[in-house]
């Protein structure tokens, strides 16, 4: 047990810090400031844990089994695909109504969602946002910290609370962009937030094609 809860909090510790500056910090600002703060944290659970459950599972040899340029080039592609449909929000001819994959979310400013949002769409907002982060998080530095971590001892136990601690750690950390990104939502247009979310996710994905991350 003393080992486990170790293991949690070292790996806590280090990835809360690594994550402060990165691109999965920035990108949950911009969700932040588009969705309700819970939505955001759900999605920042679910796509650091699964990003984390993979470097835990191949360890130290998480660089040998993913190549790094393949997985650059198809998040470039994907993080492309976030970027039109953030565009697209913007371009509609009513601001107020933002559409994320098929799904017609009615917001006011700062991208509040009604409270009568049904469940099924709300699961989608929260995919979204995970699979955006997990994409993001596929080589990044503390994907490979964890890798790193969960490598030092075969425990499963160890495993468990490297992946805990990195998960709550990653998810931490992105929720001080979050609530960043929420306080910065409500004082500009919807439109506005969608222009910049659509312009940071072509950054990315453009960066990440170019072989930059």
């Amino acid at each position: 047990m003393v080992d486990i809860v170790g293991a949690l909090v070292a790996a806590f510790g280090v990835v809360f810090v690594a994550e402060l500056g990165d691109k999965t910090q920035l990108l949950a600002l911009g969700f932040g400031a588009q969705h309700p703060l819970r939505w955001v944290a759900g999605g920042l659970v679910v796509g650091y844990g699964i990003a984390n459950l993979l470097a835990v599972a191949v360890g130290g040899f998480l660089g040998a089994a993913l190549p790094e340029r393949p997985v650059e080039i198809i998040s470039g592609i994907i993080f492309l695909g976030f970027a039109a449909l953030a565009a697209r929000r913007a371009l509609l001819d009513h601001p107020a109504v933002a559409a994320l994959d098929g799904v017609e979310l009615a917001t006011g400013v700062g991208g509040t969602a009604p409270a009568t949002l049904d469940r099924e769409s709300v699961v989608r907002v929260v995919g979204s946002i995970g699979l955006a982060i997990a994409v993001a998080e596929m080589g990044d530095k503390t994907q490979i910290t964890t890798a790193t971590l969960a490598s030092q001892s075969a425990s499963l136990g160890v495993g468990i609370g490297v992946w805990a601690g990195a998960t709550v750690g990653a998810a931490a950390s992105g929720m001080v962009g979050a609530v960043a990104g929420r306080s910065v939502g409500h004082r500009i247009s919807t439109r506005a937030v969608d222009v910049a979310s659509a312009v940071l996710f072509a950054a990315f994905g453009l960066a990440m094609l170019a072989g930059w991350f």
